[in-house]
């Protein structure tokens, strides 16, 4: 029976690349949330500085659609008002708060400054690990990414395989033109961090402005050789990190 789902999954991942390579956005996200993997798909999401173009088309197909939003214990209280406007505004009626649990953060971060000594180890027990615990019953997800963010998103597909979950960008090829127009088209409001210059917003301790000229996630972990969480990378899985 592994052998077989060994085999099984990948080559589902072929036909579903093939069946949606012309779909749009939309028909995307219906196909994936209604057809593909009813009831076995969430979208994870932080509700940071692009979160309710997503969401917004979302919920235009089933605003009960699980959204997972990892409230790490370090996010801008912003961040947590905003995701309060956006669920009443968009009417989203299955928003789960995840979070690192209580012993893991007594064992590995009992001062809270572990971001500062170990930033991967951070977002492992304060993203990873709770995803990881919360994505059980799934077997997919829905993710914001664009290729233009970063060089390391530049080659994504908008349906990939991580582990044994798909996971699906149906913003993949949006640039940010398009997500600026989405937004003014469908009256969304914007994350109140964005007009101070964060434009890509994550934790407090880890988040500073983008200045002119730089791409959006800049702003993250400045001075580091990092550029992901760890939740998008293709070594998460059922156990792993984030």
């Amino acid at each position: 029976m592994a052998a077989a789902a060994t085999i099984t999954v990948p080559s589902r991942l072929t036909a579903l690349q093939q069946d949606y390579a012309l779909a749009d956005t939309m028909a995307l996200l219906r196909a994936m949330i209604q057809q593909e993997f009813a009831g076995r798909i969430a979208v994870v999401s932080s509700f940071g500085a692009e979160s309710a173009v997503l969401l917004h088309l979302v919920a235009q197909i089933d605003p009960s659609t699980p959204v997972l939003f990892l409230n790490t214990g370090k996010l801008f209280g912003e961040t947590l008002r905003y995701r309060d406007r956006l669920q009443d505004l968009l009417g989203l009626t299955d928003l789960r708060a995840i979070g690192p649990h209580p012993k893991d953060r007594d064992a590995l971060d009992p001062e809270g400054s572990l971001w500062s000594k170990n930033p991967d180890a951070c977002c492992n027990f304060r993203k990873t690990m709770p995803l990881s615990r919360a994505m059980e019953g799934f077997d997919a997800w829905i993710t914001g990414r664009k290729r233009f963010q970063t060089d390391d998103r530049a080659d994504m597909e908008p349906i990939e395989l991580v582990g044994a979950r798909y996971r699906i960008n149906p913003l993949a090829d949006w640039s940010q033109a398009d997500l600026d127009r989405y937004m003014i088209e469908h009256h969304l409001p914007a994350h109140p961090l964005v007009r101070d210059g964060y434009l890509s917003i994550g934790c407090m301790s880890c988040t500073s402005r983008v200045k002119e000229g730089e791409d959006p996630r800049a702003g993250r972990w400045r001075g580091q050789d990092k550029t992901e969480c760890g939740i998008h990378l293709d070594s998460f899985t059922d156990g792993g990190g984030i």
